[in-house]
This record gives structure tokens, C-alpha cells and sequence, in this order.
């Protein structure tokens, strides 16, 4: 048994919605979460600038005495990974990416056609049709595309109203008929947020969040190392680089609590 913390992290907002699923499965957990809204989004940036602003959080979060990192972040699974494993060996670190292609691997036949749809980092990195296809190489009809709109536009609040709608035209309509896509993967930890958008314009996708499947790792993965808390010792404690009332209400938004009870901290990296 381990009672010390969770360490989440992300690019902004978007890998708070791993946390509902954490909060369900492990409620004696205590979790440490950072955004860097004040440099978000990555997934327009250079690997080297996402590389050191990773490395900066990841040093916050070691000196928080996390007993486990997870990158609630794709653009930051798909580039940073093996960095923070390197910089921290003793410190087990979950991936939002393995996990979501692992069950995209294990669900899916031959015949589906496969959509992921990440920041132009993600896409770019190819690392999602390379894990599916080293879990599934039967698996071939794979198909990405870059929406880097969405997150600029998730972090300021805009997803239930027409503007976000007509994004998700633009970025989808073309991509999900011409490739005839039957399975999306949101392969972004913001884009949870608009599932119920995409639902609604493609009612016959099937939708696999990489936030769920990540929340399900963390728990496997404290299962193996022996890691599960059996006590709550603090409170979860929510920072940002920017704690901006975006910030706020997005949390509000996605955990239903108000800021009080969630026990919210400021914290601001030096760049």
C-alpha cells in the first residue's frame, strides 16, 4: 500500500477528464493534477519546446512525492514519454496512448475503419497506427487527422454552440465519409469534452476516449506494483500555471464541484 499521490498532468485542461473515471474506481486516491494553461496548446509547439516545458512539470510533480506520473496528455505520450521515464526511473509513468491502442486493438476487426483524431503533434508522430498495428497488425485501415482547433477552443469554453459545431464540419465531414470511418479515437485528452457534439453529428461512429482507457491503466498498473492507497490522507489539489476562471468552471464543468471543495492551488513554473 502506497497512500502518497497521483500525479496528473496535461498541456491544459483537457486531462481533467481522466479524473471522473479515477475518482469512481479509486476513491481512496488522493490526486495532485497540473495544467499548463498558461502555454497550452502543445500540440502546435516543436518537440523541444514540449519537451522542456514536460520536463519542468515533471520535476514539480517529483518534488509533490508523486508515486506515479500520468501523462493526461497525448501530445506529450507521443513525445516525451521515454524523456520522463529516463528522468525518473523509480517513478512508474502511465501513458494515455498505450492503453486506449491496446483496445482499439483487442475490439476491432479487419473490416473497421479507424479514425483518430489528435493535435497535429499526435498525428504527426504517427505513434497511434504504430501501437495498434504492434498490438493488431491485422489492423490496417487506420486513418488521422490533425484538429488543432479544438483544443484553443475547448480551453476557452466553446463547445456547446454552433462555432464548435461548425469545427467539427469542417475538420470531420470529408475525413469520416470519404475514409467510410466506423470507430474514432479521440486522441486527445480534451476532446472528451465534445463527444456528446460528435454523437450527435455522427450518430453511427463508435467512440473510444483515450481519457477512459487511461484511468483504467492507472488502476492496473497500481494493482501491480502494489501501489493502492487504502486511506485518504489530503485533499485533491488542482494547479495551473494559469488559474484562470476557464480553468475554474472547466473543472466545475467536468467533476461537478465547486472550487471549495475540490481544494484548488495556484502554481506558476518558471520558465
Amino acid at each position: 500500500m502506497d497512500n502518497r499521490p497521483i500525479g496528473f498532468f496535461d498541456s491544459g485542461i483537457g486531462g481533467l477528464t481522466s479524473i471522473p473515471y479515477i475518482m469512481r474506481k479509486l476513491p481512496l486516491e488522493q490526486i495532485i493534477f497540473f495544467g499548463d494553461t498558461a502555454r497550452t496548446p502543445y500540440g502546435s509547439k516543436s518537440v523541444e519546446t514540449i519537451r522542456q516545458f514536460t520536463m519542468q512539470i515533471g520535476e514539480f510533480l517529483k518534488k509533490k512525492d508523486v508515486k506515479m506520473m500520468v501523462i493526461a496528455c497525448n501530445t506529450i505520450s507521443s513525445t516525451c514519454l521515454d524523456d520522463l521515464r529516463r528522468a525518473y526511473p523509480k517513478i512508474p509513468i502511465i501513458s494515455a496512448i498505450s492503453p486506449t491502442a491496446r483496445v482499439i486493438a483487442e475490439s476491432c476487426a479487419p473490416e473497421d475503419h479507424i479514425g483518430i483524431i489528435a493535435t497535429k503533434a499526435t498525428v504527426r508522430s504517427g505513434v497511434y497506427e504504430r501501437k495498434i498495428r504492434e498490438k493488431n497488425h491485422r489492423l490496417d485501415k487506420l486513418y488521422a487527422r490533425e484538429c488543432p482547433a479544438f483544443v484553443p477552443l475547448i480551453e476557452e469554453g466553446i463547445i456547446d454552440n454552433e462555432i464548435m459545431d461548425l469545427t467539427i464540419h469542417y475538420y470531420l465531414d470529408d475525413f469520416v465519409e470519404d475514409n467510410q470511418i466506423d470507430t474514432l479515437v479521440l486522441g486527445c485528452t480534451h476532446y472528451p469534452l465534445i463527444r456528446e457534439n460528435l454523437r450527435r453529428i455522427y450518430p453511427g461512429l463508435r467512440i473510444v476516449s483515450s481519457s477512459k482507457e487511461a484511468a483504467t491503466a492507472v488502476q492496473i498498473e497500481l494493482e501491480k506494483h502494489d501501489l493502492l492507497a487504502d486511506r485518504r490522507n489530503a485533499d485533491n489539489v488542482f494547479y495551473a500555471s494559469d488559474l484562470s476562471e476557464n480553468f475554474v468552471n472547466m473543472i466545475q464543468r467536468i467533476l461537478g464541484k465547486d472550487q471549495d471543495e475540490l481544494n484548488i492551488r495556484f502554481k506558476n513554473l518558471d520558465l
